[in-house]
């Protein structure tokens, strides 16, 4: 069973206070946006499916070619820093101080709101858009609106994307978020399968976004300090690296994957619900 280490920061600050010496010209180089590869999305948006009510699971299945991600004629996504939430920037784990609005958050830090990504926001945004296309009844909008939520949500699922450390450049870690968002999964390969927990009706879907962060965070400091272990006696990154990263860090992707379809399945639920529930055609 995973279980997460008990100082989620207890990793990061050892491994940083070895690398203070090219920490600030590793900030500097940025990192990538995406929370996930591709490939990891399209199975998370396919899980999430799987997920849902019957009705609406009959509903996306028959539609499902005509989500853009999953369409034969997928678009690329392209690179978006606001679609990160780098809350240990502000303030420590478990962000209980947070300002859980986005104008609440820019009065607090004036000079850091703008630089940290817009994530939370993007998903309460979508949502309500959302709940308008299910009220509106038009396929093209339902699908298209339900695909960007899900990209969103499935973005909060990721530790590294909540970090300033996300691609590991503090900790001498350098790349670490392609290897583990985009080169594990492919790796995995069929062995990845997901399985995740049924839909749900969420209270509080504005607050539930930082549930999720909480949760995924929290995952960070095993992230790191399995994928320490994995580059061990390795001369570089390859299949015998992948091989180690998947035994030390296999369950934890997989986990996080499940645990984005359910959240993603969940906000399709509730914003379906929250527009009462109009018969899908």
């Amino acid at each position: 069973m995973l279980r997460p280490r008990r100082n989620p920061s207890s990793f990061s600050a050892a491994r940083k206070a070895g690398a203070l010496a090219v920490a600030a010209w590793a900030c500097a180089l940025g990192t990538p946006a995406l929370a996930w590869g591709p490939g990891a999305h399209a199975r998370i948006t396919s899980e999430a499916i799987e997920t849902l009510p019957k009705g609406m699971k009959a509903y996306y299945k028959a539609h499902k070619l005509e989500i853009p991600s999953l369409s034969p004629e997928a678009p690329i996504s392209e690179d978006a820093p606001e679609r990160r939430f780098m809350a240990d920037r502000l303030v420590p784990f478990p962000f209980a101080d947070l300002p859980r609005t986005e104008a609440a958050l820019a009065e607090r830090f004036p000079d850091e709101a703008a630089k940290i990504g817009r994530l939370p926001w993007l998903i309460q945004e979508s949502y309500a858009r959302l709940v308008d296309a299910f009220r509106s009844g038009d396929k093209t909008r339902i699908l298209a609106e339900s695909d960007t939520l899900g990209g969103y949500v499935a973005d909060m699922s990721n530790p590294l994307a909540l970090s300033d450390n996300a691609d590991g450049q503090k900790t001498g870690q350098y790349g670490l978020w392609v290897r583990f968002t985009t080169k594990l999964p492919e790796a995995m390969d069929k062995r990845l399968k997901l399985g995740a927990e049924a839909a749900r009706f969420l209270d509080d879907p504005k607050g539930h976004v930082f549930a999720m962060a909480t949760a995924a965070y929290i995952w960070l400091d095993n992230l790191l300090y399995e994928e320490d272990l994995a580059r061990r006696g390795q001369s570089g990154y390859g299949e015998l690296y992948y091989e180690s990263l998947e035994r030390r860090a296999g369950a934890l992707l997989r986990a996080r994957l499940d645990q984005a379809a359910t959240d993603v399945g969940s906000y399709w639920f509730t914003a379906w619900t929250a527009a009462g529930r109009p018969e899908l055609k």
